[in-house]
């Protein structure tokens, strides 16, 4: 601190005797002494532009110079052919201003730099030691239900808390109260946070959002000082909706092993929703994907006392979101058509999906998306862009049996896909639907497929086999383990081996009943390294 006082005191030194130095500069007088007959030489060479008169000296001013004459060998007669203006030496009142102006103005720079200095001070002090937390604010939300595509269902549950925001009298009059807390649960991308938005501007409150891990703080009580901030702002603002995102991150389960900051704030978190009465006008709202992992305190009635299910979009729903996306893009698309390919995709998925193609028809020059953009950067989108690696003449080869047979057997036994390249190492993603047992069959017969054709054809596979390998031993393990499809519903010990013998043994018998498709596919993959669902389609129609 005394070697900041010591610098301020030195600076205010240095800056008066830069202004000492201005005022110097400006105002001392830079005209030249001269004799009556230089005079007269001058006013005769008609240099002269003007002169200036003084009780001490008369000034002569020419285009780049100024000279001064004593008054008293001036001869009034010299300048009979000039105009002769009477001035002063010093204007004082004048020149007090410019002076007063002048450290106005500096000692103003001054302070704004001693202001900035001690920000940065300050700045650096906060980033070793806690700070206090800044005003809470609401977000105005802009949007609608209407902007929100295949959630009717979740809207029915909503829109009675909507009503509630807007009619609390109507409740109250009946003894009803609205749930405190309304837990929204789903996986990732399905639009929980666009949910709450909508909510928020529907019932024209304020929205007062926060993420679950802002209350992670590494200084003991910030967390819950803050939790404590966020009730308090959004009582003045009642009626008004409070949104914690990925509640998990600080609603976790307690060990009771150890009181860490994330316990103390689930604490206060605790506290504040039993501290607000149902009549405040503040209702809670969060949203989760792992809502096992959640304390059952959070969960118990009068917290989290309504739960609701958003799950991944139905075929119908998903037409209508992405009919909300493809609004403002021309574009010459089936809906339907898309939706029906887009199975396993959230909301955030199918944004993306619509984004990415739109990019690439700017990009091909293109008047509107079509189709064929869709079927270019839907692998992007579910597996990210992976180019294909540099392979040998050979190397190709095992490649282009490999995914010709896997693209066989999933059009053969209908397993979804619209194209595949030689660079998916996936050609359809996971999902958590409900199968039945043919159908984890036909999917356990794609994955071996590619391993299949290849010992078939070649006598060995190659290495990159291992994602199709590992998900098909997933797939076994469950069948037997957790879904009962084995031979008895008691596991024996050697009955995925089993299981996976026999797939394996009925792919081969089916790929080798297909030699024709194969050769066909195999050249159409060879020459274009793609091929459509379509294409193999008629390839097999053709043929079997």
């Amino acid at each position: 601190m005394q070697s900041f006082k010591t610098n301020k005191t030195a600076l205010y030194i240095s800056a008066f005797f830069v202004i000492v130095l201005v005022l110097f500069a400006i105002f001392r007088d830079n005209s030249q002494n001269i004799t009556l007959n230089q005079a007269k030489k001058i006013l005769n060479e008609k240099s002269v532009k003007s002169i200036i008169a003084t009780e001490e000296y008369i000034y002569l001013k020419t285009q780049h110079e100024v000279f001064k004459l004593p008054m008293t060998q001036v001869n009034p007669m010299m300048f009979k052919d000039y105009k002769v203006e009477v001035g002063s030496e010093s204007n004082v009142i004048f020149y007090l201003f410019i002076f007063v102006l002048i450290i106005g103005i500096g000692s103003l720079i001054i302070r704004l730099f001693l202001k900035n200095m001690n920000e940065k001070v300050t700045v650096q002090k906060s980033s070793l030691v806690p700070s206090s937390i800044s005003t809470v604010e609401p977000i105005k939300s802009d949007v609608k239900f209407d902007d929100i595509g295949g959630i009717s269902d979740v809207k029915v549950e909503l829109e009675e808390i909507i009503d509630f925001m807007r009619n609390p009298i109507k409740y109250k009059s009946f003894g009803a109260r609205m749930p405190r807390g309304v837990l929204l649960v789903g996986p990732p991308g399905v639009g929980k946070t666009m949910i709450v938005k909508a909510v928020a501007s529907e019932a024209n409150v304020p929205f007062f959002y926060q993420s679950g891990a802002s209350f992670v703080q590494i200084y003991v009580g910030m967390g819950a000082k803050r939790v404590h901030e966020l009730f308090v702002a959004a009582k003045k603002n009642a009626p008004s909706i409070i949104f914690i995102d990925e509640i998990d991150a600080v609603g976790k389960k307690r060990d009771g092993q150890r009181n860490d900051e994330r316990e103390a704030t689930l604490n206060q978190l605790l506290t504040e929703m039993d501290g607000f009465e149902a009549s405040s006008g503040v209702i809670v709202v969060a949203a989760t994907n792992k809502i096992d992992v959640l304390d059952e305190a959070l969960l118990r009635s009068g917290r989290f006392d309504r739960r609701i299910f958003v799950e991944l979009p139905t075929r119908l729903e998903r037409e209508s979101i992405l009919s909300k996306y493809l609004d403002k893009v021309p574009h010459d698309l089936d809906i339907s058509q898309v939706a029906n390919m887009t199975v396993g995709f959230n909301g955030a998925s199918l944004a993306a999906l619509v984004n990415e193609a739109a990019l690439l028809c700017i990009r091909c020059n293109d008047l509107q998306v079509t189709i064929e953009h869709i079927h270019l950067v839907k692998d992007k989108v579910i597996f990210g862009k992976k180019k294909l690696q540099i392979l040998s003449e050979k190397q190709k080869k095992f490649r282009v049996t490999y995914q010709a047979a896997k693209a066989i057997t999933a059009t053969f036994y209908n397993i979804p896909f619209e194209k595949l390249m030689l660079s998916n190492e996936k050609l359809t993603p996971e999902t958590n639907e409900p199968y039945i047992k043919y159908e984890l069959e036909n999917r356990v017969r794609m994955l071996l497929s590619g391993m299949v054709a290849c010992g078939v054809k070649y006598g060995e596979h190659s290495s990159d086999a291992k994602v199709d390998l590992d998900q098909a031993k997933g797939l076994i393990s469950k069948m037997v383990n957790d879904y009962g499809m084995a031979s008895s519903l008691i596991k024996n010990d050697n009955e995925e081996e089993l299981m996976i013998r026999k797939l394996y043994t009925e792919t081969g018998t089916f790929l080798e009943s297909a030699q024709a498709v194969m050769n066909s596919v195999e050249n159409d993959l060879y020459e274009n390294e793609s091929i459509t669902r379509k294409s193999v389609k008629a390839y097999i129609d053709e043929i079997l």
